[in-house]
């Protein structure tokens, strides 16, 4: 028993319990900053280190969740172990926004009729399913996850379409109202392709056609009314009834082409509201507002607006073959304010008998620019607005036009499109390009890291045990 006694009582004893008391403290201390962390949301404890801020996502996104007053639950649908660490980290950031989200994992195999209620499509692991009340929205894994190349390099690439496809999602199951417009047709206009449709669709807009022949007015719930690419001018009767749509509120997005044809009843309309068109086709002068040699692809300046900010911030182009030129009046009225979205250079030049022009240097009787290519115009009265956006080539939707500028034409579209149907916070939200890049090491360097890891690391914390054991020996 002496012996025991003398033992708690030495010094030894004491220097123990010192250290073990102290590595209690410290576990205790790091254990509770982990769960602490654990806790705060993503955006404060994971940085987006990520080269293209892949799990960060933008002022966008942050307004339409911030301004949710509807609880949404996200399902990953993965096996447990294989989500996959870019979207999850991602989806994890709009839980840090609003505490209205939930992001929950799913199993599908441990709940495989869980999908079934709300998707009768193959479901891919790493899908998502996004859910408010009794509305619902499928994100295939493909829709997130998109492969592209670029055929004037061959590069091989992946667009992460994460954020995009998952905030239109919480749109579209939250919205009470989806705006709507409509598609005139009877006058050979262009259809929109499949690629754009979807990318409306994806943006909550419902289309429909609408034949001003066949009913009496432009219909009521039309938040917007879409002329597209017209082959030959519109009636006079149906010049009126839009007439009248735009004098109540109503919004007309107008894409026109250079066709040869007067329209004397389209163009009439647009001088009504201070602009005109210049005859002809727009030819750059200044090879840094056009395509290479191509002196009628245009890439005109881009002017600051609600509708082509994000283009700017972005560092993006629009890409515009053939196109007419916009003149705005002197004389139009007090209540019409127009904004000059797109513009050529002060070189510009347009050829007034473009169906017959043999040449693309500027001639005598060319009209000298700069022009408009695209304008937004507002009509705002004590009582009404009306908003109209019109561009000038129809080719400017075309999925290869749009691919040449990484997608800004349809970024312009859309932006155009949530202008007038007032839903400026839903401006388009860009993919983020997942490129493979690796770390290249030498194999000199190599070498010396390894034997740096395996060998003199360990060897230094071994030197120095034995030392201090050593002099703890000799007191």
């Amino acid at each position: 028993m002496g012996a025991i006694k003398s033992f708690f009582k030495s010094r030894a004893f004491r220097i123990g319990m010192y250290s073990a008391v102290s590595s209690f403290i410290v576990i205790a201390i790091a254990a509770g900053v982990i769960m602490i962390t654990d806790k705060l949301p993503a955006t404060y404890t994971k940085l987006d280190m990520t080269t293209n801020q892949l799990y960060s996502i933008s002022e966008q996104t942050e307004k339409i969740v911030g301004n949710l007053d509807k609880d949404v639950e996200i399902y990953l649908l993965a096996q447990t172990g294989n989500e996959d660490k870019t979207l999850l980290n991602m989806l994890r950031r709009y839980e840090a926004i609003n505490d209205r989200v939930k992001v929950i994992l799913k199993d599908p195999v441990v709940y495989p009729s869980f999908v079934q209620q709300y998707t009768t499509s193959t479901v891919y692991e790493n899908s998502v399913i996004v859910v408010s009340g009794d509305r619902s929205q499928y994100i295939s894994y493909y829709e997130i996850y998109v492969p592209q190349i670029d055929y004037t390099t061959y590069e091989k690439t992946i667009d992460f379409y994460g954020e995009s496809c998952v905030t239109s999602a919480i749109d579209y199951v939250t919205s009470d109202n989806l705006p709507k417009a409509y598609l005139l047709t009877g006058h050979g206009e262009k259809e929109l392709n499949t690629t754009l449709g979807n990318v409306i669709a994806k943006d909550n807009i419902d289309t429909e056609s609408l034949n001003l022949l066949t009913v009496e007015a432009v219909p009521e719930d039309a938040d917007c009314l879409i002329i597209n690419g017209p082959a030959s001018d519109i009636p006079q009767g149906e010049i009126d009834k839009i007439k009248a749509y735009l004098s109540n509120g109503g919004n007309l997005l107008l894409i026109t082409d250079v066709t040869g044809k007067d329209m004397p009843n389209l163009y009439a309309l647009m001088k009504d509201y201070g602009v005109e068109l210049a005859e002809g086709i727009v030819l750059e002068g200044d090879p840094k507002y056009c395509l290479s040699m191509y002196t009628h692809y245009l890439l005109p300046k881009i002017n600051t607006h609600v509708i082509t900010d994000p283009l700017l911030d972005g560092g993006y182009y629009v890409l515009m073959p053939v196109a007419a030129g916009i003149k705005e009046l002197d004389d139009k009225r007090d209540t019409v304010s127009v904004a000059k979205l797109l513009t050529t250079s002060d070189s510009a030049y347009s050829k007034v008998d473009s169906m017959n022009m043999t040449t693309t240097e500027k001639e005598e009787g060319d009209i000298e620019g700069p022009f408009s290519l695209g304008v937004a115009i507002t009509d705002k009265s004590d009582e009404t607005e009306s908003k109209i956006v019109w561009y000038t080539s129809s080719s400017l939707l075309e999925p290869s036009i749009n691919d040449m500028v990484s997608g800004g034409n349809y970024d312009l579209f859309l932006n155009s499109l949530n202008w007038m149907c007032e839903r400026e916070e839903k401006i388009s939200i860009h993919p983020k390009t997942i490129r493979n890049e690796t770390l290249m090491v030498p194999a000199s360097a190599a070498t010396r890291w390894s034997i740096l890891i395996v060998g003199i690391v360990p060897a230094v914390f071994l030197i120095a045990g034995i030392t201090v054991w050593v002099r703890r020996r000799r007191r």
